[in-house]
């Protein structure tokens, strides 16, 4: 199958999903099957995820383009719609999405699902900048020792969970601590040797080594703070009555949680006793859970959705030629998925650089991006996603062509033609790059095939197991490095887990980048690290990077303050506010 061919597929592909998008089908844009099934809560086709064209800490459709200016120039402005005059407190802001969360404690949970809500409900230490500078939030104020062994955090004075009870410093050592043995992002808190309360107001988190991660972390997604006075009572905390409904949950954050039906709505009300004055602006956030991308579509043009994340690529380019909608991929620049093919190095086709190199020449990203993903998506060059301060643009990139990749196999003595491979996917959404992958094996002269599962949890099985060859997949940055990008290159993180080190990299140099980087407080010493890292891993090609999916966003003109900073909607809201129409 050329080129072609394939761009016509994908021509009449997006036909069919606009015309799906106008009727009653479900939407075949992701996999609701939970992660815990693969013995993970990140990525793809978990709560994490949004619909695997909008993923999780691994799912399709997230950010940005080689250069900010490719996303401006495909995006309305994030400010568009804005009006002249201060924010007016009062309205109800409707939220429209397709994910449904388990729960709504985030301390034991991550995942998109959870955290859209989770973090108007809770209040977090730490806010970031769209410099992925750390902000005051529940911390007025912070300190890391000069030996990096030691971050201080200073409360607010006067900050009450729901119930009224005063929100401490030992409600942040049990939230660190709950998140630290339960939270699947184990490496977030990994370094905390142990959390000092010398009063009421003061938190001394205590590190077995320096930790720059530790500040990300404490981001509102990922370190939500919990009333020790409810959940500390002896009840198994992912298991905890507490965690989801109105009976007896209670919050940190700028709303209070109202009305919970599980797969139905999630209501929220303004916190009269929010720490922060004359915040949040919104009297009201619901969140209603819906069946299918075409709801969505629907309340975004007919104006009864104010925001939405947009699933599927035919329903970004069905919006954006609606005036009446704003559409933007800013936004979610920390949460950075990246699309990419990853190579299991045990195979022993595999295990020869000069294969993947070959492979990685046949793949043209730029016809993923555009054809195959309409123009939705932007070409990846590396892990670290271009929204990252740590990505490096100056690493080889590869994809000089089939004819390329068949020289440097005979430059190898290599004969594709005695090699058999079959291609993994994530079931349905990533068949249409399942596909293109089999064709350029097959153009460069393998024998190449699909290799086809039912759903997402056998998917998973096949890969964490190690039975694969080579799969599509998509990975999820989470901000920090730490968090997010080590698992997969790291030599000791294969361990028989999805989204860990599942081509069996080992490079001990990177090894040795990555151990640096991690606990190197200096930036530009850190981006340089990193920056070393991502050239050594793709002069290795464990991994082909495909695209980096924006979760693109849209909203009606009344909306201010739109979620378009490094965490999207996994931040609070109480920035956002209504104009009059």
């Amino acid at each position: 199958m050329s080129k072609r061919l394939l761009a016509l597929l994908a021509l009449l592909l997006s036909f069919a999903l606009i015309a799906a998008s106008c009727g009653d089908d479900d939407d075949t844009g992701g996999d609701d099957t939970s992660a815990d099934d693969a013995g993970s809560d990140d990525d793809a086709g978990s709560d994490d995820s949004d619909d695997e064209d909008m993923a999780d800490e691994d799912d399709s459709t997230a950010d940005m383009s080689e250069t900010t200016d490719d996303i401006e120039e495909d995006s309305d402005e994030g400010d568009a719609g804005a009006v002249d005059g201060e924010a007016v407190a009062g309205g109800t802001l409707l939220i429209q999405s397709t994910q449904v969360p388990r729960h709504l404690n985030g301390t034991v949970q991550s995942g998109y699902a959870t955290a859209v809500p989770g973090t108007q409900l809770n209040a977090s230490p730490l806010l970031f900048d769209e410099n992925f500078q750390p902000q005051p939030y529940l911390a007025e104020s912070w300190e890391v020792a000069d030996d990096g062994l030691s971050v201080t955090l200073h409360l607010v004075e006067g900050a009450v969970f729901h119930d009224g009870e005063a929100i401490t410093s030992e409600d942040v050592k049990f939230s660190l601590e709950t998140s630290q043995a339960n939270h699947p992002f184990r490496t977030m808190f990994a370094a905390v040797s142990s959390v000092d309360t010398p009063d009421d107001l003061t938190v001394v988190i205590n590190l077995s080594e320096p930790h720059p991660a530790i500040l990300l972390a404490m981001s509102p997604g990922l370190l939500p703070i919990i009333p020790e006075h409810v959940y500390n009572d002896g009840q198994e905390i992912k298991e905890h009555p507490c965690n989801a409904g109105t009976d007896c949950f209670v919050g940190s954050g700028p709303f209070m949680l109202a009305e919970y039906e599980a797969g139905s709505i999630i209501r929220m009300v303004k916190n009269p006793n929010f720490f922060i004055p004359e915040r949040p602006y919104l009297d009201e956030i619901i969140i209603e859970i819906v069946p299918d991308a075409a709801t969505v579509v629907l309340g975004l043009e007919n104006g009864d959705t104010d925001f939405a994340a947009i699933p599927g690529a035919a329903n970004v380019v069905r919006l954006q030629d609606n005036d009446d909608v704003i559409v933007t991929a800013d936004g979610h620049a920390a949460v950075g998925p990246v699309q990419w093919l990853e190579f299991n190095l045990s195979d022993p086709a595999l295990s020869e650089v000069e294969v993947r190199r070959a492979i990685a020449d046949g793949i043209d990203r730029e016809f993923v991006a555009e054809v195959l993903d309409q123009g939705t998506t932007f070409p990846a060059t590396t892990g670290f996603h271009p929204g990252s301060p740590f990505h490096n643009p100056d690493t080889e990139h590869y994809g000089a062509g089939v004819e390329a990749a068949q020289a440097r196999l005979a430059d190898a003595g290599i004969d594709p033609s005695t090699i058999d491979f079959a291609v993994d996917y994530i079931p349905p959404s990533q068949l249409a790059y399942a596909e293109y992958v089999v064709q350029v094996l097959t153009d460069i002269g393998f024998n190449a095939e699909l290799n086809t599962v039912p759903d997402f949890p056998s998917w998973a099985g096949r890969v964490a197991g190690g039975e694969h060859q080579m799969t599509i997949n998509n990975v999820w940055n989470w901000g920090d490095p730490v968090i997010g990008v080590h698992r997969t290159y790291l030599s000791t993180n294969n361990v028989g887990v999805i989204w860990t080190n599942n081509t069996g990299y080992n490079n001990a140099d990177v090894d040795e980048l990555l151990a640096q980087a991690g606990a190197e407080y200096d930036f530009d010493t850190r981006v340089d690290l990193y920056g070393q890292a991502q050239e050594l891993i793709n002069q290795d090609v464990p991994i082909v990077f495909l695209t980096t999916p924006p979760f693109w966003q849209g909203f009606q003109p009344r909306v201010q303050n739109p979620p378009i900073g490094i965490w999207g909607q996994l931040g609070p809201m109480h920035e956002m506010w209504l104009a009059s129409e």
